[in-house]
């Protein structure tokens, strides 16, 4: 079907596991609203901003949000062990689960301390879920496709932004009307289970990744699933299959020649390794520390210190987060050719100017009468989203699901998202706070770091596009078995003996029974 689609069951495979990445996003992103709803803050007994006792308020926004934060990082720990113990597969499933019913008691919660459960155990959720769809997706994706099919995850993830936005904007008008109705704040929390129960419905039928079928030495049904995944229109014998099994198979037992060499938790037992868990943790923590979330969950605080009123800072909020689709769908059509590492230096520098024109902008206009210069205040904001969306929303996701090996790639992912989460904490309980008492200096603070990220990004980030994810592991000083891209004329005769075999009704297996099998076929070919 073309470069970026092999074939229509691949694409309906990455999209639909994303329903999970929408519940995600929607669930990180709804209390953004929720704090605009007058009936939350009546409901849980909360002083609304402007008022006395706002300081305790501000105080439990942020450990909403933190605890959230906290148990995705819980999430994101178990998944480095369900990932490979139990499969990617059925982490995804377990997952669901565990959001929905944390969705169903933040919606049910009748005081503070109950909210703070609900939010920490749909974070467990929600940690499992972000941290193994894109691992998911980027192993059962064709290399050409990768940065495409990946992103996915990212596009799926802004329509959960979208829909926490909109969703709230629209149940806030119940309230604006003089309703007592509790349904503006528990709807749009109930409401967050809904994309993860659709996929949770439907995933029986999603196929277990190939690489851990291997893992598990579970090789027919690797090939088998390879071949309905990236079977091409008017390619005939699978050869595009069976070279990437060809090439899984033979880097599996090279792997296993580095796991038998040391302990557990192989993910820091090498230098390479680590080189890995050290770029993902910067990228994480760098990430966290541009300010996107504080935007994403605050929104509605920094527009009403712009002199912005009622309804407009919730849709100002929806509007801001709808920008991320159609930068989410950017990246998904460029990030294969223009590569990941030259989108997150120009994410990064977008980013480092929106945050130095809004820290100026607050600075002189913030509780000024220039009603001008507080709507130019604005303006940074969303061009900062054009900036994030296109550049590190999925792109982030995407690197780090490649750069680690096939055998730690759940241990991997697990460390940078719990790196992750672990800089949510500290950004979420603290934001609230720090724009409370510290107002436009607080855009100061995240504009530092990500000055910092600018020249992190260009001598420490390799490049990863238009490679198997067997072939990245070079960029890291470990032995390839054998390249799928920049093969030598030695390694190139191995895929075409190993299409010949294909294509004879041979099963491949390592280099030696290869050769062994061959033999045989030429053998049979003569008599």
């Amino acid at each position: 079907m073309g470069k970026f689609i092999p074939n229509l069951f691949n694409l309906a495979v990455v999209v639909y596991v994303a329903l999970g990445s929408t519940s995600c996003s929607y669930g990180l992103a709804i209390l953004g609203s929720t704090v605009g709803q007058p009936s939350f803050y009546k409901s849980l007994k909360l002083a609304p901003q402007g008022e006395p006792g706002y300081e305790r308020t501000a105080s439990l926004i942020g450990a909403f949000n933190g605890v959230g934060a906290a148990g995705a990082c819980i999430g994101a720990i178990i998944n480095s062990w369900s990932a490979d113990a139990l499969s990617r597969k059925l982490t995804i499933q377990i997952g669901a689960i565990v959001l929905c019913i944390g969705a169903a008691l933040c919606a049910a919660s009748v005081n503070v301390g109950m909210f703070i459960f609900a939010r920490l155990f749909a974070g467990v959720g929600i940690g499992m879920l972000v941290t193994c769809i894109p691992m998911y997706q980027a192993e059962v994706s064709t290399p050409e496709s990768r940065g495409f099919m990946v992103s996915m995850h990212g596009i799926m993830f802004a329509v959960g932004y979208g829909l926490s936005s909109w969703i709230g904007y629209g149940v806030y008008f119940i309230s604006a009307g003089g309703s007592e109705s509790t349904f503006p704040w528990r709807f749009p929390l109930a409401f967050q289970a809904a994309p993860a129960l659709l996929m949770l419905v439907g995933s029986p039928w999603l196929p277990y990744s190939p690489r851990w079928l291997m893992m598990k030495d579970r090789f027919e049904e690797a090939e088998a699933v390879l071949k309905r995944l990236h079977d091409r229109k008017g390619e005939e014998n699978h050869e595009t299959a069976v070279k990437e099994f060809y090439q899984m198979r033979r880097q599996l037992e090279e792997d296993r020649k580095i796991k038998s060499t040391v302990s557990r938790f192989e993910v820091f037992k090498t230098a390479a390794n680590r080189k890995r868990v050290a770029i993902v943790a910067a990228m994480m923590w760098f990430n966290m520390f541009t300010g996107v979330l504080i935007i994403a969950n605050y929104a509605v605080l920094l527009f009403t210190q712009l002199g912005l009123t009622g309804s407009t800072p919730l849709l100002l909020l929806a509007i801001w987060i709808t920008i991320s689709f159609p930068g989410n769908v950017f990246t998904a059509l460029y990030v294969d050719r223009f590569g990941r590492r030259g989108f997150m230096l120009v994410g990064a520098i977008g980013i480092e100017v929106s945050l130095i024109l809004e820290c100026v902008l607050q600075a002189v206009y913030t509780g000024s009468s220039n009603t001008a210069g507080q709507k130019a205040a604005i303006f940074p904001i969303f061009l900062f989203i054009c900036f994030w969306s296109s550049c590190f929303d999925a792109t982030q996701y995407l690197y780090m699901a490649e750069i680690f090996p096939n055998a730690i790639r759940g241990q991997g992912t697990a460390v940078g998202m719990a790196n992750q989460f672990a800089a949510q904490i500290i950004i979420l309980v603290a934001g609230p706070i720090a724009l409370n008492e510290i107002g436009w200096k607080f855009f100061l603070v995240m504009a530092c770091p990500t000055a910092v990220y600018i020249p992190v990004i260009y001598f420490f980030f390799p490049e990863t596009r238009n490679r198997s994810l067997e072939d990245i592991n070079a960029e890291f000083g470990d032995k390839v078995a054998v390249h799928y891209y920049g093969a030598t004329a030695e390694e190139q005769e191995e895929y075409a003996q190993a299409v010949d075999v294909e294509n004879h009704g041979g099963v491949l297996a390592t280099k030696g029974d290869l050769s062994e099998v061959v033999h045989h076929v030429e053998h049979a070919e003569k008599s």
